[in-house]
């Protein structure tokens, strides 16, 4: 199961995320990775040229507006690593400069408030810390030598001052028990939420906030006291949830001050302003529910606007636009009128408009909200991701990407969304490609819904001739079936071995209003299941489609929808594919950390017998359809990940066996929820194309 929506507004997206976090993990070789070559031997993606192109992230604008600082990072397969680094260029898209060449990745790089300096974290030194350089590369300077290093930062408006977030070991109660067995490992707990996703919980984030020179920080003080709470949070949470206010005297963070069994049942966060002067901490979304956070004050101060969901638990709520009058204390929905999810935004210089991105109908299109009428337009249209924007001058600049683009950087015109592309980090690689066409189309489903699913088509597709077709189940559940340039479930990769993908944005994903995202909680196994059975039937009456040559493909979610549809798919498959995917529901509601989860899409624990929806949830537990499985499968799991833990995986390939089943296990003792190292990235695709060619073809 995929990170709710506000996870997106965390990073350009998930993937990349990731992918920045093996960087810094494993940049333990002193070897300066830089842009491989790569010799194509025909006009299609392989595996190997998908970790050759470079991964444009985290783009920031200097303070004259003239000037966009990024991120590259580049992969090596020899040496199963890769390394970021940083490079600037004119907003017009002239005088391309890379300002780093190290062996350790930079990360979090900001321009200092006088542009006169970037900072950025490295762990050069050993640990992460502050480092700073001239704009044009020069003069690099460590600032900050804390003790087991940094996780983030940024600089106070006034510049006298930075905040900085670090790990703090979490205390242990049973720690007497441990003082004279320095080599045991064993891990004691009497309370819940002691893992996330793919670590055990041995720390809590703290934000600090210290005296700056231009040269060293000092005074370092930790502005929640010592409190048993992260913030940012965790596991996700960065430096978009803490933001200073213009005058440099408050700050305001997100946390969940919970934890335990309350931590793992609530979803409620909220913003907090802390005075600096003072000391004192003020909770502005108190009774408000769900999911707080993303702060930002407005340039003149009167503002401080952040994303907000209303009901506690459930994670996928409808993400909203929310502002408070720093005056009145009144607060404002900014997007009531917009039944879309909010996932990034921008104030404008005159604090008078905000600019935000939603998904909506397959795509993220940028929006504006005008403070003064209340009003929304939709700014920018076409197929396409915008993942992040920023306001340079009289454009905004925006990391967009498609199914056929890896993220560039792009100017958009204000008021008409005109787009201008800025970087051409892929363009010697894409040059030589060919991508297929992806059309969009509207299916009527078993119940008279309008459906939008999506087709790619091979390269150099022929109508004349029959291709096999993927189903492809999308994971989440909930969230957006969008234009995401993904390295892993890459659609263009799957449609360069000649499969048509057929992938429908099924009952819960989101993009088509809060009503139809929220059809698949409690309901996994009914209209989402039939919305994937009609999408491909509908294809498969396609004279091009070869209906004795169906596959269904999924992750997280879409491994789950892979194994329920193994047992239900009434002989329409002929190969199965389920990564990360949950086959057993009871064992997966007590096996994974966040029980806000299983409480609100399961419906309850399966012991509660008077639940009707929990009840239904289990009955449907795809395990309870293995005695119909009759169709190859390939599964794959990864043994770090907490989410739907490996055993889930490995159950369901014993069970393949037992009925005589053609199955493989493809098992990842390194790997968590996602495949991040690039030698077991190349494996996965290999094996993923072999099973399928040995089945379809």
């Amino acid at each position: 199961m995929k990170k709710l929506q506000w996870f997106m507004a965390i990073s350009i997206a998930f993937s990349v995320f990731a992918c920045q976090q093996t960087v810094d993990q494993q940049s333990a070789t002193e070897k300066i990775i830089e842009k491989p070559s790569i010799t194509l031997t025909n006009d299609r993606i392989t595996p190997e040229v998908l970790w050759a192109f470079g991964r444009v992230s985290d783009v920031k604008v200097s303070p004259d507006a003239t000037t966009l600082l990024y991120g590259v990072t580049y992969y090596s397969i020899e040496d199963n690593k890769g390394n970021r680094e940083l490079y600037t260029i004119n907003v017009d898209g002239s005088g391309l400069k890379r300002i780093t060449t190290s062996v350790k990745s930079e990360f979090n790089a900001i321009w200092r408030p006088d542009g006169k300096k970037i900072g950025f974290i490295s762990s050069e030194s050993g640990t992460p810390q502050l480092w700073e350089v001239n704009p044009d590369g020069s003069g690099k300077q460590q600032i900050t030598n804390v003790e087991d290093g940094i996780t983030g930062f940024q600089y106070s408006p006034d510049q006298t001052k930075i905040l900085y977030s670090k790990e703090l070991p979490k205390k242990n109660q049973f720690e007497d028990l441990y003082k004279d067995l320095p080599l045991a490992t064993g891990k004691l707990n009497n309370d819940l939420m002691y893992r996330h996703w793919d670590s055990w919980v041995e720390s809590i984030s703290h934000i600090f906030i210290a005296d700056y020179n231009g040269k060293e920080i000092a005074n370092d003080k930790d502005i929640l006291d010592g409190e048993p709470y992260d913030s940012p949070t965790k596991p996700f949470g960065g430096m978009e949830e803490v933001a200073w206010s213009p005058d440099s005297k408050t700050i305001a963070y997100t946390c969940k001050k919970k934890t335990g069994k309350d931590f793992t049942l609530s979803t409620n966060s909220d913003i907090y302003l802390y005075n600096i002067e003072t000391g004192e901490t003020t909770n502005i979304t108190e009774g408000m529910m769900g999911y707080d956070m993303a702060p930002t004050f407005s340039p003149d101060g009167k503002y401080l606007a952040w994303e907000s969901m209303e009901r506690d638990g459930y994670e996928s709520d409808q993400n909203r636009l929310f502002l408070i009058d720093l005056q009145t204390n009144e607060k404002i929905y900014a997007t009531q009128s917009l039944d879309l999810d909010v996932r990034d935004y921008v104030w404008s210089n005159d604090s008078e408009s905000i600019y935000f991105i939603c998904d909506v109908q397959g795509t993220h299109q940028i929006y504006h909200y005008q403070l003064t009428n209340n009003s929304i337009r939709r700014i920018t249209e076409g197929l396409h991701d915008i993942k992040t924007i920023a306001i340079a001058g009289d454009v905004l600049i925006g990391q967009k990407q498609s199914m056929a683009l890896p993220t560039e950087l792009f100017a958009f015109d204000i008021q008409t969304g005109e787009e201008r592309q800025i970087t051409f980090t892929n363009k010697e690689l894409l040059d030589q490609l060919t991508m297929g066409k992806t059309e969009g189309r509207w299916m009527t489903t078993h119940d008279g819904q309008q459906m939008l699913t999506w087709i790619i088509y091979p390269p150099h597709f022929d109508s004349t001739k029959k291709y096999p077709a993927l189903l492809y189940c999308k994971g989440g559940p909930q969230g957006p079936l969008s234009q995401d340039f993904h390295y892993r479930w890459n659609f263009q990769i799957m449609a360069a071995h000649d499969y048509i993908i057929v992938a429908p944005s099924r009952r819960g994903v989101s993009g088509f209003g809060q009503a139809w995202q929220e059809q698949i909680s409690g309901d996994y196994h009914g209209k989402s299941m039939q919305d994937y059975l009609t999408a491909i039937d509908i294809m498969a009456k396609e004279p091009f489609v070869d209906k004795e040559r169906l596959g269904a493909v999924g992750a997280s979610a879409g491994g789950h929808a892979v194994f329920y549809l193994a047992g239900n798919h009434q002989g329409r498959f002929k190969a199965f594919i389920a990564h990360d995917g949950i086959f057993n529901k009871e064992t997966q509601y007590l096996e994974t950390e966040e029980m806000w989860f299983v409480n609100w899409d399961m419906g309850g624990p399966f012991w509660d017998f008077n639940n009707e929806t929990a009840q239904s949830t289990f009955k449907h537990s795809p395990h309870h359809y293995v005695q119909n499985w009759d169709t190859p499968i390939l599964i794959i799991h990864g043994e770090h990940d907490y989410r739907v833990v490996y055993t889930q995986g490995m159950a369901a390939f014993n069970a393949a066996v037992l009925r005589g089943v053609p199955a493989e296990f493809l098992f990842f003792p390194d790997e968590h929820h996602f495949v991040l190292k690039p030698q077991n990235a190349i494996l996965w695709q290999r094996t993923f194309f072999n099973w399928l060619d040995k089945w379809l073809k």
